[in-house]
Order: structure tokens, then C-alpha cells, then sequence
């Protein structure tokens, strides 16, 4: 496990904090993913269709965002559906935001140095499950009850 650390954001003490190494081995370890690099960015697949990537935040997100634009590594996380979204971000929206890009868009932007590994793999196996074919995401469920 690849692990970082920095302070937390009232700089008392060390947290770890999620890197995209830890994306990568989340990801690859769910059955049938695949990882893309395209331009230089890296972007998770199960059977053909993307569940999370890497997502630098564009001029247009920095104009958007202003001085709330983060300054860390971000990852793109698909979701269930719109009413999802709007509840994670209401959640915890220091870890967890979206820009203009994403209106109407069922996917949730991620401080990966802000969140726990714990939730980091929670949000990239829910991401799994939404696009992963249903007998693939069964199966995978069942397995996980054993």
C-alpha cells in the first residue's frame, strides 16, 4: 500500500491520506477491470465502461470554483443516479464536491487528500457495482456474503 501523509486541516496531527496508487490497487483487485492511460491520465474500466479517473480540474472548473478549488489530486467517481450524488456531496463536502461540468452528470468529484481509505474504497466498489453488467456485480456481491 502506498501511503502518504500530511496534516490534518487544523494541523495538530499526521493522516494518511489516499494517493492514486491506492486507487489502483482498489481498482484493478474488483474482477473484470482494466486500467487506461489516455493523455497522461489514468482511468478504471470495468467491461468497457469507466467507473473512476483521474481528473485534474480544468480552467473551467478553477473559474467556477475560485478560491474553493482545491489544490490536491482529484478523482472522478461515477454514482448511482442524480438523487445519490446530491446526497454525497451534501455528506461530506470537504471531501467530496462537482463543478458546472458535471450538472446533470451522475458522477461526484474526490479530494484524494481528504478522504480515509476505508471510504475511498467504498466509493470505488459503489462505482463498480453502478457500471459493471448486473450477473458480474451479482456474482461479485455474493461472493463478498461469504
Amino acid at each position: 500500500m502506498s501511503v502518504s501523509r500530511a496534516r490534518d486541516p487544523g494541523g495538530n496531527k499526521v493522516v494518511t491520506v489516499a494517493t492514486f496508487d491506492d486507487v489502483r490497487r482498489i481498482a484493478l483487485a474488483l474482477p473484470e477491470t482494466s486500467e487506461e492511460i489516455s493523455r497522461d491520465l489514468r482511468h478504471w474500466r470495468v467491461k468497457d465502461k469507466g467507473f473512476v479517473w483521474e481528473r485534474p480540474l480544468r480552467r473551467s472548473d478553477l473559474e467556477s470554483l475560485g478560491d474553493a478549488a482545491p489544490g490536491g489530486p482529484i478523482l472522478g467517481v461515477r454514482v448511482e443516479h442524480l438523487v445519490a450524488k446530491e446526497a454525497i456531496l451534501t455528506d461530506d463536502p470537504d471531501v467530496y464536491f462537482t463543478t458546472p461540468h458535471f450538472d446533470g452528470y451522475p458522477a461526484v468529484l474526490v479530494r484524494l487528500d481528504r478522504i480515509s481509505l476505508d471510504d475511498l474504497q467504498e466509493a470505488i466498489v459503489e462505482a463498480w457495482l453502478v457500471r459493471a453488467p448486473k450477473r458480474l456485480a451479482d456474482k461479485f456481491l455474493s461472493e463478498q456474503d461469504d
